[in-house]
């Protein structure tokens, strides 16, 4: 194996050591950041995420809200319920975990979630600041937790040509955005795509987040190239893989992700760290330095 391993976990390590000094600062001044998810239904998936996320946030000290809805519960209900969590005051994210029951709209819930406390990114009113390049009240977490992995490496984005495989709303657009504000040259794949390896064979930074175990391959990965593995694939055995063939392309990239302990660790971080800057933002007497920024 010849590229060096982006680990997540010690990078995700680093970035919650942080949020807690954070946490304390804003504690001092009498406000404790709050994160409600609300899941409906009984996916199992979703319960285990739902569970990890409300463990992190009382790591860190945080309060934490699980609210679970049956799954026949109406879109006026959970659009009402939504709105309740917009209006309380210890509560400074909310979360609806998807997917949700095929009832439900989706964007109609995600739209009734205050912007400023909207810490998956997935409001317009922030999915347009993204596409803007201006600032966003928050950016999704799984991209934006990317975007701090390449920054933790030293990778050189501006100039740089990127290659996002992928092109789903939670990761692979708006990854494709992040790169591009930051001055890289962007190109977006799909499944629609023409000779994928010889787009993907032009990448400087490569990531791939479509959702299919091992599709990219050593033969697909332009020497030296940085690689980012978003998938997350449940194989026949029982074991995790990743969209990218992690031995193969190993021995080609300059840098690389795992599955598991890559980019996974950095979404849930990412989320306690919007949670954090929405709640720094309502105790305004927490000074810059004390926020970290």
């Amino acid at each position: 194996m010849s590229a060096r391993i982006i680990d997540g976990k010690a990078i995700a390590a680093r970035l919650r050591a942080e949020l807690a000094a954070r946490v304390a600062a804003i504690q001092a001044r009498g406000t404790t950041p709050g994160l409600a998810v609300v899941i409906v239904g009984d996916d199992p998936a979703s319960k285990v995420y739902v569970r990890g996320k409300a463990r992190a946030c009382e790591d860190l000290g945080m309060h934490s809200q699980v609210h679970a809805l049956p799954a026949d519960t109406s879109q006026a209900h959970l659009i009402a319920f939504v709105r309740r969590l917009n209006e309380d005051d210890r509560i400074h994210g909310i979360l609806v975990q998807l997917p949700l029951p095929g009832a439900l709209d989706s964007r109609a819930v995600i739209e009734s979630i205050a912007p400023g406390k909207d810490v998956d990114g997935f409001h317009y009113q922030n999915v347009g600041s993204l596409v803007a390049g201006e600032a966003a009240a928050f950016y999704p977490c799984t991209p934006a937790g990317v975007m701090k992995m390449l920054a933790h490496e030293g990778v050189a984005i501006e100039g740089a040509h990127a290659v996002v495989v992928g092109r789903s709303t939670i990761v692979g657009k708006p990854m494709a955005l992040l790169l591009l504000n930051a001055g890289a040259t962007v190109t977006i794949c799909h499944s629609k795509t023409r000779d994928l390896g010889a787009m993907t064979r032009q990448a400087d930074i490569l990531v791939a987040a479509v959702g299919r175990a091992r599709l990219i391959v050593a033969d697909m990965v332009k020497p030296g190239a940085v690689v980012i593995d978003v998938g997350v694939n449940r194989m026949a055995d029982g074991k995790l893989a990743g969209d990218v063939d992690f031995a193969s392309v190993a021995e080609v990239a300059a840098m690389i992700t795992p599955v598991p302990g890559g980019v996974g660790p950095m979404t849930i971080a990412m989320l306690l760290a919007n949670t954090v800057s929405a709640a720094e933002r309502a105790a305004p007497r927490v000074s810059s330095v004390q926020a970290g920024n």
